[in-house]
């Protein structure tokens, strides 16, 4: 999973409307309703079915941290899909998304500008049509090369080249990403 990926994952996850369970106990049971076997919930989490067995009569109540991450994970990846889907339908279609990023941006410019990549601070609200085309990519399983090739598209035209009103022949490309978050 890339940056960007890993941030559109974290922006549906700020969606939720109720919380998920907090103690491994509910945890389990939730990831046993979704997965239907403690076979299942097993391999996912990369434990005994043994293990998951004691979680879920709360024999266990304190796995390793390793292992507790793992469940966190794997709870929160499938917790609220329909509400996840609904912000994302909303934002692809009505409200866009914004981003928040320190990258090296750099620039194929006219002859007589500067075209040195440098490291920027940017945080702008893209369009919901650049929030279709991330989700739509996404979804088709892009890789984080193209994720970024959207972004910087979306942040040449609103950002860079002020919806069309300067720099016309300006293109900006994404070399490396410090971090990078959204929110929708």
């Amino acid at each position: 999973m890339g940056d960007i990926d890993e941030a559109l994952e974290r922006a549906g996850q700020e969606a939720f409307t109720r919380e998920p369970p907090k103690t491994v106990k509910g945890r389990i049971g939730f990831l046993m309703k979704q997965l239907k076997t403690t076979r299942a919930v097993a391999q996912e989490l990369g434990v005994s079915q043994r293990s998951v067995e004691r979680y879920l009569t709360g024999e266990r109540k304190h796995p390793p941290k390793e292992i507790a991450d793992r469940i966190d994970v794997a709870v929160r990846a499938r917790w609220q899909p329909l509400v996840r889907k609904r912000r994302q339908k909303q934002a692809a279609t009505a409200t866009g998304i914004t981003i928040e990023t320190r990258a090296r941006f750099g620039y194929t410019a006219p002859i007589g500008t500067t075209d040195d990549p440098r490291m920027r601070r940017v945080t702008v609200h893209l369009p919901a049509d650049y929030a279709r085309r991330l989700f739509d990519a996404r979804q088709q399983g892009a890789d984080d090369r193209q994720l970024r090739q959207i972004v910087a598209e979306g942040l040449q035209e609103i950002y860079f080249k002020d919806s069309g009103r300067r720099a016309d022949n300006l293109e900006v490309e994404i070399s490396e990403i410090d971090y990078f978050d959204a929110s929708f």
